[in-house]
Formats: structure tokens, sequence, C-alpha cells
């Protein structure tokens, strides 16, 4: 394995300028293939939310009521997307913390001022996180990844390797804890003879999503994202994960596949092992084949958490082996690979999509798909997306919202000296 870049800044007195983004085409294939199918997990798992007239229950945004093929497309979700799709997303954001942070190390760029480009980068992906909420989806992650970066920042970015590899194992053991105790408290409430039907209408959800005005849609999106993004962003998951993808950013993992291989090899047929385990799991209580009531569906939530990080990294280990064998991509992955480039821009636009055309204060068309039919829509919404991004990389065009991001964080792009 690679030896990590130092952790102390190199001293010197010559004046440097602030590291400007890293050009598209020097740009590492891995992370972006990994961010570019990400975006696919993200329509798919997002997808039911909008079914906004269903009757839904706590194990997921799944209708009950279903067919038999809404029935597979629910399961093959459980079990390989829904839950799996933020751990990886927070994995992706981790690893680009520290290659931020490793550029402007090897441009000896002024510590103090490399912390505050990372706290501006951060505080205008909340500000993003918070715009994104308001207008359009109640259930953004960029808010939840800006305030995780910022505490991560704070506290974990200049430690040193077996530091944040025992608190990343802290944080995987007090969430393996935590589900455990809660099932086995579920398992106990069962005997005890109590359950009943746990669903509810999908219009109580508070996303304002089954609310036919604009207006108030928006007052319960932004409820729901105060609430959200704290929880998802500073919860023990999401912080384990940058920490993992941290390291493996220190050893250049994703950037050399090729040096990794038995690594990334045994990651991924663990992880994924791991987090279809528990998806299976948790869709076979969605089919009901234990006989335990849908109001004890609470019981399952931290076993898909728990197993959604392994599948998380064993999805980015499988990708990363995939890069080490693609010496020319094709066109399709260079299509995924231009998506991923853009991957805040087609995140945002997948909102911009569903939101006004699914909701209540739309167009109201989630009231007419079912499960299998609005994944179909998800699928094209991906499609489209890559078909874009394809056009914008053949011009050489960035992502409109990557463009905004780095203008609002390298603006005050400065000489510094170092002290």
């Amino acid at each position: 394995m690679l030896a990590p870049l130092p952790l102390r800044w190199p001293m010197t007195n010559r004046n440097v300028s602030l590291a400007a983004p890293t050009p598209l085409a020097n740009r590492a294939l891995a992370p972006d293939l990994a961010r570019g199918a990400l975006l696919l997990f993200i329509a798919i798992a997002n997808s039911p939310w909008y079914l906004w007239v269903a009757t839904s229950r706590g194990l997921s945004g799944w209708p009950v009521n279903a067919t038999a093929l809404d029935r597979v497309v629910q399961t093959i979700s459980l079990v390989a997307i829904d839950g799996r799709s933020y751990p990886m997303f927070a994995a992706l954001f981790g690893y680009g913390i520290w290659q931020i942070t490793a550029r402007m190390r090897a441009e000896r760029i002024d510590p103090a001022a490399s912390r505050r480009l990372l706290r501006r980068r951060h505080t205008w992906l909340l500000a993003f996180g918070a715009v994104h909420a308001a207008l359009l989806w109640g259930g953004d992650v960029l808010g939840a990844y800006g305030l995780a970066g910022l505490a991560i920042g704070w506290l974990f970015l200049d430690r040193p390797d077996r530091t944040l590899r025992r608190w990343a194992i802290a944080f995987v053991g007090i969430l393996s804890v935590g589900a455990v105790v809660l099932f086995a408290a579920g398992l106990v409430v069962l005997a005890a003879g109590e359950g009943e039907d746990g669903s509810y209408a999908a219009a109580e959800q508070g996303l304002g999503i089954a609310t036919s005005s604009y207006p108030e849609s928006t007052v319960e999106r932004v409820l729901s994202w105060l609430v959200l993004a704290p929880v998802q962003g500073l919860a023990f998951a999401v912080p384990a994960m940058i920490l993992l993808a941290i390291l493996a950013a220190r050893h250049r993992v994703l950037e050399q596949p090729e040096l990794h291989r038995p690594l990334l090899r045994r990651t991924a047929i663990i992880g994924i092992a791991i987090g279809w385990t528990g998806g299976a799991i948790t869709a076979a209580q969605n089919l009901d084949l234990f006989g335990i009531p849908s109001s004890l569906d609470w019981m399952f939530a931290p076993l898909t958490t728990v197993t959604g990080l392994g599948c998380g990294v064993g999805y980015l280990a499988a990708i990363g082996l995939l890069a080490a064998r693609l010496s020319r991509p094709s066109r399709l992955a260079t299509a995924v690979r231009a998506l991923g480039s853009r991957s805040l821009t087609f995140y945002l636009a997948q909102s911009l999509f569903f939101a006004p055309i699914m909701s209540a204060w739309g167009l109201g068309l989630g009231a007419q798909l079912s499960s299998w039919s609005i994944v179909v829509v998800a699928i094209g919404v991906w499609a489209a997306s890559l078909a874009v991004a394809a056009l914008l990389d053949h011009r050489g065009i960035r992502g409109p919202a990557e463009t905004l991001l780095r203008h609002l964080t390298y603006r005050h792009r400065q000489t510094y000296r170092h002290r």
C-alpha cells in the first residue's frame, strides 16, 4: 500500500496561489464512475416518496398495495439500493475532501488558507441544501454532508490514520450495538403480543409532496430538512463513511486501483455480501414473510443502516476494480464518468424534474404511478442525464452547479504566505 501524504505541512517562504479546481481531463476515473452510477441509485431510492396517494409503512417509502411486478421492484430496491445510496454518497464526499486537501498540500498552500477554503466550500454546500429543500426536495442530503464536512474538517482532517481508523470503527460499533439492541427490543415487544398495522398515508410523510399549496409545501419541506440534515449528517453512519473514505484517499486507492486489487476485491465481496444479506432481511419483512406486524418495522431500520455501510463500501470497491480494467473506457463508461463529474448538477436536476411533475402542488403525476412505473421513470431520468452529461463533456462544459460552487468557494483566490 502506498504511503499517505504527510500530515505536516511543508514550510516555505515562497508565495503561492490558492489551489484552483482540478481540470476535467485530470480527474480520476473511478470516483467519477461511482458518482455517475450513484445518481441512478439516488433516483430510484427517492422515487417512491413521490407516490403521494399511496399507503406506506415505516420500513420504506414503498406502497403497501402492490402488484406482483411492484413487489419484484421493491424487493430489488430494498436489497441492493435503499439505504445503500447515502453511505456511498458520503464515502465519495469524504474522498473528495481529501483530494482537495492533498492538492493544496502538494502546492504548499498555507494551512490556514486551506482550512478556510474547505469551511467555505462546506458552508456553501449547506446553503445549497437549504435552498434545494425550500424549493423542491425536503429529503435533500447536501446540507447533511455540508454539516458533516464542517465537523470532520474541524475534528479529524489533520489526525493520523490510526485515529481516523479507531473513530470509524467506534462509530460503526455504536451503530451495530444499537441495531442489535433495537432488534432485541422488537422481539420482546413481539413476544408480549403487541403489534398492529403500522402503515400510514404517504401524505403524512412531511415532505410537502402531497400538499397542493406550494407555499405550504415549502414550509413542510424546510421543517423536515431542519430535522433530517443534522440527523443524517452528524449521526454515526455518515461520519464513519467519510473517515473511511479519507483513509482510502490518503492511499490513493481509487486514483490507482490497479495497485490495490486484492484490497478492492476483498472489500467488494465482503461489503456487498453484508449489504445484500441485510437488504434481503428487510425485503423479507416488507413481504411479510416473518409474520412480524408492520408496526414493528422500526426494529429493522438500524440493520438496514449498518449493512448499508458495508454495501456502500463494497460498491465503491467494485467500481474501483472496474476502473482498473478500463485502460480505454467505453462510450458508456465515458458518459457515466461525464455524469459523475457533474454529479451536483444532475442530483439537483432530478428534483427539478420529479418535484413539479410528481407532487400535488405541481402536475400531480405521482398519484397515477405505482412502484414499478415510477422506477421506470427514474431510470429514464438517469438515462437522459447521461445523454446531456455526455454532450456537455464533449463540449468541455462543466455542470452549472459545480461552476457556481467552485466560484463561491474559490472566489477569494489570492496569495498566501506560509508562516
